[in-house]
């Protein structure tokens, strides 16, 4: 059984109740610095991005230029590459030159695979991931829609074996984006347990089970996070154990475009409160 601990407003003694808050008891979250543990770990952890998926450089070229301005990589872990709902069928220029720049930065490539929960082929996954490497010189994938449950654990264990042997030092990282079996977390190197609304995020949970593991194997994605709050997030963030994150005032409001596509609007700021600022 996986156990939630819950986490205060981290604003207030409390939270409110009603549908889609946590009822019960809550533990105060302490003040943000920078290096913060969560409780129970006693081990500090340096916060960084996570880029989950931006726009095709062509449809975002200042957003992939932006990573790379003097001090603008400095807290990437890592940025996914999704050049059509994958590789692609073919090399693409403008990506190749938008993940050059950042390889000559120093920052880790991944390529997105999509999962569809389970239901993809594994035959299919892996034909995109050779195409990561061979075209893009990806460093690991994103396992993007990976099935959260127990009865997943050997299909996924499976699909990220394959992609160990095509490179066996790939950084992978499971795309649940809920708190998934506590088995997952044998199987990759980070795992994504929260991806949604500021709304959400504000008053979630982070299972027990994850106070085993060192935060540097835990991704948050949240947006529509107004930037009056990036400290509580950052706050949340690091109290709940997770070292690897993407804030941004971007909204699922619009069908037409992932919140994940733009750069935040305040990136400057947010990169300042993370890592080294990317303005003077």
């Amino acid at each position: 059984m996986s156990y939630l601990i819950n986490r205060s407003h981290p604003s207030g003694p409390g939270h409110p109740s009603g549908p889609g808050h946590p009822s019960g008891p809550v533990l105060p979250v302490p003040p943000v610095a920078a290096g913060d543990s969560r409780p129970g770990t006693g081990v500090g952890a340096r916060t960084g991005f996570g880029v989950p998926g931006l726009a095709h450089p062509l449809l975002a070229p200042a957003e992939w230029n932006a990573l790379t301005r003097p001090g603008g990589a400095s807290p990437l872990h890592w940025v996914v590459l999704n050049v059509a709902d994958g590789p692609g069928v073919h090399p693409d220029p403008s990506c190749l030159e938008a993940v050059g720049r950042l390889r000559n930065a120093g920052v880790r490539i991944l390529g997105r695979l999509d999962s569809a929960y389970g239901l993809r082929d594994g035959g299919e996954l892996l034909s995109d991931a050779h195409r990561f490497i061979d075209w893009y010189r990806a460093d690991g994938f994103l396992l993007d829609r990976c099935p959260a449950d127990r009865a997943a654990l050997p299909a996924v264990r499976r699909a990220v074996r394959a992609l160990r042997v095509i490179r066996d030092d790939a950084h992978i990282v499971l795309g649940h984006g809920t708190h998934p079996h506590p088995g997952h977390a044998d199987i990759a190197d980070q795992l994504v347990t929260f991806s949604g609304s500021w709304h959400d995020y504000r008053w979630s949970q982070v299972a027990e089970w994850t106070v085993d593991h060192p935060p540097e194997r835990f991704c948050h994605f949240v947006h529509g996070v107004p930037r009056p709050h990036l400290e509580e997030a950052l706050r949340i963030a690091r109290w709940q154990g997770a070292a690897t994150v993407w804030f941004t005032d971007r909204t699922d409001r619009d069908s037409r475009v992932s919140p994940w596509e733009p750069l935040p609007g305040y990136w400057d700021e947010v990169v300042s409160q993370v890592g080294t600022g990317v303005s003077e």
